[in-house]
């Protein structure tokens, strides 16, 4: 069931190219909800990406951010600031294959990282 929270939280979300933290995300859905409250947000991102309709991500020790983009891509995360970025190109399918020869089994998705210095780092430095 897709409540107005959920629904404000969806189109907040898919408003950005970024990979916003739940706090982020719930500064943004207070503009449209003023009386959401964290937890809701929290448990909303859940239940979306329970669903499918959202990617939680969970990289390199970091808090954990959400993708609006389902679709098996790849991030790229600056190692100065933290910004995650995706990488505009498609998956490798051979790495797929080669570990179903390997193993057997039916690979449903990945994370896949990596890492590096931002333009904007690589600037200031």
């Amino acid at each position: 069931m897709m409540t107005r929270q959920r629904r404000v939280i969806l189109e907040e979300l898919r408003k950005l190219e970024s990979h916003p933290t739940a706090d982020e995300i719930y500064e943004m859905a207070r503009r449209r909800l003023p009386r959401i409250s964290l937890g809701t947000v929290y448990r909303n991102l859940e239940i979306l990406s329970e669903c499918g309709m959202i990617r939680k991500l969970e990289l390199g020790g970091t808090q954990k951010r959400f993708d609006s983009m389902v679709r098996n891509h790849y991030h790229v995360r600056c190692l100065r600031c933290g910004c995650i970025e995706d990488v505009s190109m498609e998956p490798l399918t051979t790495i797929e294959n080669a570990i179903r020869r390997v193993n057997d089994y039916e690979i449903i998705g990945f994370r896949l990282e990596f890492i590096g210095v931002c333009p904007q780092c690589k600037k200031e430095a």
